[in-house]
């Protein structure tokens, strides 16, 4: 068995890795990298055509955004998915088509990609051609899987995008029962000093620092990734203004949000047992809740910029590289008595991360605004920290080789470092194949 590395090798973006056997080629993953300049998977597309299955770990563009160029070139094998993630996937598609309206992807291939989806279930192994293949909860969001690969002689773990720890949605991972030779892990949160707070502690501060701000008359901005962090975050705002802790004032909920919230609903069953109870034994669902107010036309986001009432405005995109966040900051970044909340992973060339990072002027659509308002910090992260990334291979029985993937250089050679003391750790450089 070999194992290539076409994206997501010393990086963050465009995860794309391939195993191969002497019989069959499979992706694991085809995403993009989105910041100022879109790359994308160093494969061909002559490569493209000897492959024979593609497998996604879940829905978010990184790891999903380049299956439409994959079928416009011409490939016509399968792609496999649970449920939410094709349910997902396609929704992220469409919106990341419409916007970017990228020159590559064709509508035919956007088709026979609708055509080429496959449904797998959690813990279900199935024989394709000579390899064995088993999806398991990985935790980060709804759908999301880690994948378990065999030959029969070698196998592989591939995490994706992991997370350990239960959420209010989703319960942690599920390592149980899993063997590899080989696992190829994520790091995006790998550094040394990348450990993440209590979630309560965490939430208590980002509470207390927007009622400070709705308390002067100020609107607070959270950019959130659509799927994921912005259910994580609706539903701790409405918790908390249900119980009097958060200040009661308008949330608006605006891009594809809305959308992937009525497709968590209607898979319900893949979140955490607690969520569904509490939506069969009693009158709420939080996925409806009434704190929520849906932002459908431009003269309501009009309104909302231009209103003095103090609001929380959760919307897209989540590292400011387009979508409605974008027509909020032009028209509230001026104001010093506005915050935004930053709540996800900011890439590195994004807006985003140079807000992050202090910014004091930005521009959007050629002009030169004044940043003023406040910006924060807080992770709510859908991903591993290091002890988390750390404790992921003793879990896993027989595990020898580790590929360290999806991380900044410096994160990722962190993480190589500390796990190097126990196994054979490597960095992948882009195209570099290894046997395994």
């Amino acid at each position: 068995m070999k194992v290539s590395f076409f994206g997501a090798a010393d990086e963050v973006g465009r995860s794309c890795i391939m195993i191969s056997t002497d019989k069959t080629k499979i992706l694991l993953d085809a995403g993009v990298k989105l910041g100022s300049t879109e790359e994308y998977p160093i494969i061909d597309d002559d490569q493209l055509k000897h492959v024979d299955g593609i497998f996604i770990s879940h829905a978010h563009l990184d790891h999903s955004g380049y299956l439409p160029h994959i079928y416009t070139a011409g490939y016509r094998g399968d792609t496999f998915a649970t449920k939410p993630t094709i349910e997902l996937t396609n929704v992220l598609l469409g919106d990341y088509i419409r916007i970017s309206n990228p020159a590559n992807i064709s509508k035919e291939g956007m088709g026979e990609l609708s055509r080429h989806f496959k449904i797998i279930e959690y813990n279900k192994p199935f024989l394709f051609r000579d390899l064995t293949i088993k999806f398991q909860p990985a935790g980060h969001i709804l759908g999301s899987a880690l994948i378990s690969i065999s030959d029969g002689k070698s196998k592989v773990v591939y995490t994706g995008d992991i997370n350990l720890m239960k959420t209010r949605l989703l319960e942690g991972a599920d390592l149980k029962n899993l063997e590899a030779d080989t696992l190829i892990t994520e790091s995006t949160y790998g550094a040394d000093k990348d450990s993440f707070p209590r979630t309560h502690d965490t939430e208590q501060k980002l509470l207390k620092s927007i009622n400070e701000t709705l308390k002067t008359g100020g609107k607070v901005m959270v950019p959130s990734f659509a799927v994921g962090r912005a259910q994580e975050v609706l539903f701790i705002f409405d918790d908390y203004m249900n119980s009097g802790v958060l200040h009661k004032v308008p949330l608006y909920i605006d891009g594809m949000i809305s959308k992937a919230l009525r497709i968590h609903r209607h898979n319900v069953i893949y979140c955490r047992e607690e969520l569904q109870k509490r939506i069969l034994m009693s009158d709420y669902d939080p996925f409806k809740s009434p704190n929520f107010t849906i932002v459908e036309t431009k003269s309501q986001r009009n309104r909302i910029v231009a209103g003095s009432e103090s609001s929380i405005i959760v919307t897209t995109s989540g590292m400011l590289s387009g979508g409605p966040i974008m027509f909020y900051l032009s028209k509230l970044a001026n104001g010093p008595d506005n915050k935004m909340i930053m709540v996800g992973y900011q890439a590195s060339g994004t807006l985003g991360r140079a807000m992050q990072e202090g910014a004091k002027t930005i521009n959007i659509n050629g002009a030169d605004i004044p940043a003023r308002l406040q910006v924060e910090t807080y992770h709510l992260s859908a991903h591993a920290d290091r002890a988390q990334l750390e404790s992921i291979p003793a879990k896993i029985r027989g595990v020898k080789n580790i590929f360290v993937v999806h991380g900044e250089h410096e994160k990722a050679e962190q993480l190589k470092a500390a796990l190097s003391r126990k196994y054979n750790a490597v960095v992948p450089k882009l195209g570099e194949t290894f046997s395994i």
